[in-house]
């Protein structure tokens, strides 16, 4: 994983991340009772979701900081401290589930991923999981590396968003038979008024990492201010999100 999280802002101002994850929750088949890993579960709000849904359910997150809200929010749900490359269960669950987590993964580390989740699953278990797809906020990354190549700064791009005929091969490469596969646009209301600005501060940490800050301030405003026309609309602010929606199950051994 590729970030630092502000657990407490991430709660307060980025709901919208669980609540577009909820209807994710009807690929899987015949929940009631299946036994679940929420596989970067963040605060837990859709593991609870999970287990309102009569799932057997635990959370696994790599962010001491989202597990302690997590944990102290839903004491009933057991949270485990794992990186989703590096893990293992004690027993094979029927689910793994995962939101908006895998694009923070490098794109080299992926096959090492789907080989602990296939670890992780009972044959014929299913993979449910979304993420960032190819074009995932194309117009604000497109944006900020103007303002960095403007200043002589490479832009890092911290992201893996694949499309469904790069994604789909390594499901299979894996041990997994792809059942369901959606790439599709959704654009995302962001909160508040400067609810763009706080979007970059928060998910856009890498290519900042080594620029000062002032520099970091004007590319921010300079971006806000190519944007405006395309992703402020009607008054409130739009993140131009692409996801990739799929799931995989685990072939027979």
């Amino acid at each position: 994983m590729n970030i630092q999280w502000d657990a407490k802002a991430y709660t307060q101002s980025f709901s919208f991340v669980h609540q577009y994850g909820r209807d994710l929750i009807e690929l899987i088949h015949q929940p009631e009772g299946a036994r679940v890993l929420d596989l970067g579960c963040g605060t837990g709000e859709l593991t609870l979701r999970l287990r309102e849904e009569g799932m057997a359910v635990m959370g696994m997150d790599a962010s001491p900081d989202q597990l302690k809200i997590a944990r102290s929010t839903h004491p009933q749900i057991d949270f485990l401290l794992g990186d989703a490359t590096d893990f293992s269960l004690e027993k094979p669950v029927d689910v793994v589930f995962s939101n908006a987590v895998l694009h923070w993964i490098e794109g080299g580390r992926h096959p090492q991923m789907l080989k602990k989740v296939h670890a992780a699953l009972r044959p014929g278990g299913q993979f449910v999981f979304e993420f960032g797809g190819a074009g995932n906020n194309h117009l604000i990354h497109q944006a900020l590396r103007k303002g960095f190549e403007k200043r002589g700064y490479p832009y890092v791009f911290p992201f893996y968003f694949p499309s469904i005929g790069e994604y789909t091969p390594r499901l299979e490469s894996a041990g997994f038979k792809v059942v369901y596969a959606r790439l599709f646009d959704r654009m995302t209301e962001l909160e508040g008024e400067d609810g763009l600005y706080n979007w970059i501060k928060m998910f856009i940490k890498a290519p900042f990492k080594e620029i000062p800050e002032s520099d970091e301030e004007a590319i921010i405003s300079e971006a806000l201010l190519e944007l405006e026309a395309k992703l402020h609309i009607k008054g409130k602010w739009y993140a131009d999100y692409v996801r990739i929606r799929c799931k995989a199950i685990k072939n027979p051994c």
